[in-house]
């Protein structure tokens, strides 16, 4: 028998007494015991803020991206024994993959946001605002790492995904976690974690975890935390109504089961690719992880002119599906994740059998390969079917969180649509459709009412991560009965655990503290030339400023020549009647090009390449005789780590070009994006 530990104030310890036994829910066997009796709610967040948060508001964003990144390695090198584990949940190996390396995968994404990330402790949001008349006055906005702790408390279904999807933005955002996964498959997180506390690669107080019952847990957060839950919505409502959520404005983000939607298009009939993609599609979302995914589509709503089609390729392909232990060969389905989940499934398939009949599966007699039905958690594929969703209505309240989900008919796109919309808010909702003018109807008329739309076709099917897959990058929640929340969304779901701040000042103090040149600041000559220094002796501000160039009717026609580009305005100053230009006008692009020729240092030195423009303007004709210079000033530095032993040790470098004319007035804007090597190449 094992006992599941919590790993709490830097140590492993086992709660009192035995709180909740622990299952294998294919043999339905006892494997273990945990508790969490005699934990210290109250101490644990406060090591959390203090011990864990203080060492990672100090790392940058760089140093945290590069953290997540050796986790991901770590964990991935750990996997098979994480697989062997997740097989005592009734998870098969698709499943397992899902859970495991799915829940890697995010921090490999979350890792290489860095990029998006200055090299700070803390993000600069937006650009500067003009708050006076001569610029001595401007305002800008910080988002500063949260004080507090992320309090993580996760479903069942996903011991690890769960955790890793969330863990991964907040540690990228400097904040520390506490994680309270379901107790009935902790056990999986529990065996990740141990692997990450022994790695040392987060610090101390980064990373906590309570395996028994949360009880009191939310009465101990205050408003310098952050808590999100995923689970049933009755279970979420529950613990966002509690007082100290409200008195302390502590941010709540729900992610609740949702009765989410599969629309079959109407222009996806028999023969198409497109039908069959729909009815393997929805076949594998009843029969992945046994419908045991908060994004698992439960309405399969089909034209009423195919029901009969669907119906019978749908009970063809389930009919396909063998059930048991995912450890005999040829299974496909496992088993839920215990007992009293079968018992709440059943519970709920009973309720919906009062409004719409069964039309595949059966509560008792279905076959279980390798394992005693009777012992294990297991469950039929259920596939019911209701001719009239607009008056029998429970289908569109009551959730059956397994293998179970309603086919129903509709007569329009519209029709279709206000179904979709009749689950009260869902995170995900998917259309299968060949035709773009359709799957464009059905998105804008159903996005108010969902956190993810799916539009799935033969030209984007091989390589689709499918209706249930949330991705890292993209945000994960929806509206009403999902939870009204969102998480993970690539920067939105780091910026969550952030504090924005606006702050107001001079530009030379607001480059000081954002350390982004503001336009309007103290600009010190460089000396040397800012190309003749490496990384670590730039300075944000210092400014190389040029000499100048007068622009002649020559410059124009060469470029012409060069470049190709002879549009009117440049070279016909008889068409010029009616445009804004007053007489023919140099070319932007050749305006850049000058101002680098007047910028670059063009000896070999640190500079190794440039490689990229952003944010050009053109804000000024330049016309012939006008004479043009350059403040070309260091905007921002980003450090950026080896990739290899052999790798040059290099940052980026952000290089603001203020091209201006002999009244003084800017003509041309840009940011230019160069490599710079660094005196240190050993780091």
């Amino acid at each position: 028998m094992i006992q599941v530990k919590n790993y709490i104030c830097g140590q492993w310890v086992a709660g009192e007494g035995e709180e909740q036994r622990i299952y294998n829910a294919i043999t339905g066997d006892q494997i273990g015991s945990v508790s969490s009796k005699g934990l210290d709610f109250d101490a644990v967040l406060k090591y959390g803020r203090t011990t864990g948060g203080s060492k990672l508001r100090k790392m940058t964003f760089q140093e945290r991206g590069r953290m997540l990144k050796a986790l991901a390695m770590l964990l991935l090198s750990n996997k098979e024994k994480y697989y062997q584990i997740s097989a005592l949940t009734g998870a098969t190996r698709v499943d397992s993959w899902i859970d495991i390396e799915g829940g890697i995968g995010n921090l490999f994404a979350n890792a290489s946001l860095r990029r998006q990330f200055p090299d700070l402790p803390y993000y600069i949001d937006g650009v500067a605002a003009p708050l006076s008349k001569n610029g001595t006055f401007i305002g800008h906005h910080i988002m500063v790492p949260k004080e507090g702790v992320a309090v993580h408390i996760n479903a069942f279904n996903f011991p690890v995904w769960g955790m890793l999807e969330k863990i991964a933005v907040n540690l990228m955002a400097g904040v520390p976690a506490v994680v309270k996964p379901s107790s009935s498959t902790g056990f999986l997180t529990e065996a990740v974690v141990q692997d990450i506390i022994a790695s040392g690669i987060l610090p101390e107080g980064a990373l906590q975890l309570i395996s028994g019952s949360a009880r009191n847990l939310i009465d101990h957060v205050n408003a310098t935390d952050v808590v999100t839950f995923t689970g049933s919505a009755s279970t979420g409502l529950m613990l966002k109504s509690n007082p100290v959520i409200t008195r302390e404005n502590v941010p709540f983000n729900l992610e609740a089961d949702s009765l989410n939607a599969s629309i079959l298009g109407e222009k996806a009939v028999p023969g198409t690719e497109e039908f069959e993609l729909f009815v393997k599609e929805v076949a594998r979302e009843i029969t992945v992880k046994s419908g045991q995914k908060c994004t698992a589509v439960r309405r399969i709503i089909v034209p009423e002119n195919l029901i009969e089609e669907v119906q019978s390729a749908l009970a063809a392909r389930l009919a396909s599906v063998k059930i048991g232990d995912p450890s005999v060969e040829g299974v496909r389905m496992g088993s839920l994740a215990s007992m009293s989940q079968v018992e709440a499934v059943r519970s709920s398939v009973l309720e919906l059998q009062k409004s719409q009949a069964i039309v595949y599966g059966d509560l008792e007699n279905f076959e279980v390969i390798g394992a005693d039905k009777n012992k294990g958690a297991f469950f039929s594929p259920i596939l019911f079917r209701n001719n009239d969703p607009f008056n029998q209505t429970a289908v569109h309240d009551i959730e059956a969180f397994g293998p179970v989900a309603t086919l129903m008919p509709y007569k329009s796109l519209d029709n279709a649509i206000e179904l979709a919309k009749m689950g009260k808010g869902s995170l995900v909702s998917s259309i299968v459709t060949p035709c773009n003018k359709e799957a464009a109807e059905y998105v804008i008329g159903a996005a108010s009412m969902h956190g993810r739309i799916l539009v799935l076709n033969k030209d984007c099917a091989k390589e689709s991560t499918g209706h249930g897959s949330p991705m890292p990058l993209l945000t994960h929640g929806g509206p009403g009965r999902a939870g009204g929340g969102e998480e993970m969304g690539g920067k939105r779901g780091v910026l969550h655990y952030l504090q924005r701040t606006a702050i107001q000042g001079h530009p030379t103090t607001i480059t000081a503290i954002t350390q982004q040149f503001q336009v309007g600041a103290e600009m010190p000559e460089a000396n040397p030339h800012v190309f003749r220094q490496h990384f670590e002796e730039l300075v944000v501000g210092e400014t190389v400023f040029t000499a100048k160039h007068t622009v002649s009717d020559a410059d124009i026609v060469n470029f012409a020549n060069v470049s190709g580009d002879n549009f009117y305005a440049h070279m016909d100053a008889t068409s010029l009647e009616g445009t804004i230009f007053e007489r023919r006008v140099a070319h932007g692009y050749f305006v850049l090009s000058k101002a680098a020729g007047l910028f670059v240092d063009p000896k070999k030195g640190p500079v190794l390449l440039n490689y990229g423009i952003d944010e050009a303007r053109f804000t000024k004709p330049v016309y012939p005789g006008a004479t043009i210079g350059v403040r070309f000033t260091v905007k921002e530095k980003i450090d950026q780590e080896k990739r290899s032993e052999d790798d040059i040790a290099k940052g980026i470098v952000k290089f603001l070009v203020d091209v201006y004319d002999e009244t003084g007035e800017t003509v041309a804007l840009a940011t230019i994006l160069t490599m710079v090597r660094k005196l240190d190449q050993s780091k």
